[in-house]
């Protein structure tokens, strides 16, 4: 169980610093999610650095369990978001069919971050 978990962090970090990388070097990829009435660039970023530093915190000493935490909160956060571009008539990215997976796909990811907290909180 420890290896799976450690992988389970591993694969989460790498995810989360990409995606965090990838609000910097290609916002518009993000904007069909932020509403139109939200600074999109600002939000970009601020979402970016976020992900960024709750993924490099997984592995930072002191920061692990608040880290494994802010990226379940954060997952939380972003599921509203997919279902309700899942109900738009033309999704931000691919078909409806697609917007439904990334619903899927956004309870796996909280499932995920919740399984790594409850560790990170057993090993505090």
């Amino acid at each position: 169980m420890k290896y799976l978990i450690l992988t389970l962090k591993i694969l989460l970090a790498i995810f989360l610093i990409y995606g965090g990388f990838n609000h910097f070097y290609n916002p518009n990829f993000y904007n069909g999610f932020i509403p139109d009435f939200l600074p999109n660039l600002a939000i970009n970023y601020i979402i970016g650095a976020i992900e960024i530093l709750l993924g490099i915190g997984l592995f930072s000493k002191g920061y692990k369990k608040k880290s494994a935490y802010g990226i379940f909160l954060l997952m939380i956060l972003f599921m509203p978001i997919h279902i309700w571009d899942s109900l738009k008539e033309e999704p931000a990215i691919g078909s409806k069919s697609a917007s439904y997976i990334r619903i899927g796909v956004q309870i796996l990811f909280i499932i995920w971050t919740y399984l790594i907290y409850k560790t990170e909180e057993h090993r505090s």
